[in-house]
């Protein structure tokens, strides 16, 4: 059973993890953002990267990294929630 909430959990932090990085890409083509699939992208990434967005500034004003800041933090934060799912219930 544990290892059926393992995947889960990395199997929607990879979905998620895709998620943001097929946004981050269609930025470069301002006419696909502004898609049906753009903007419900958006609705559903853009609020986690928000946050980050108000933390980290841009880079020479153009470049934003908080995109890549923000998949680590998923990352992390999967990872995490595993490590406290198998500190409370056992290996």
């Amino acid at each position: 059973m544990l290892a059926a909430i393992e995947d889960f959990i990395l199997i929607a932090a990879d979905v998620y993890f895709y998620m943001i990085l097929v946004y981050v890409l269609m930025s470069w083509v301002p006419s696909v953002r502004e898609s049906f699939v753009g903007e419900f992208l958006g609705r559903l990434v853009e609020p986690y990267l928000q946050p980050f967005r108000r933390i980290i500034p841009p880079i020479a004003g153009t470049i934003d990294v908080s995109p890549i800041i923000a998949a680590f933090a998923l990352r992390f934060l999967a990872q995490g929630l595993i490590a406290v799912i198998h500190f409370l219930f056992g290996p």
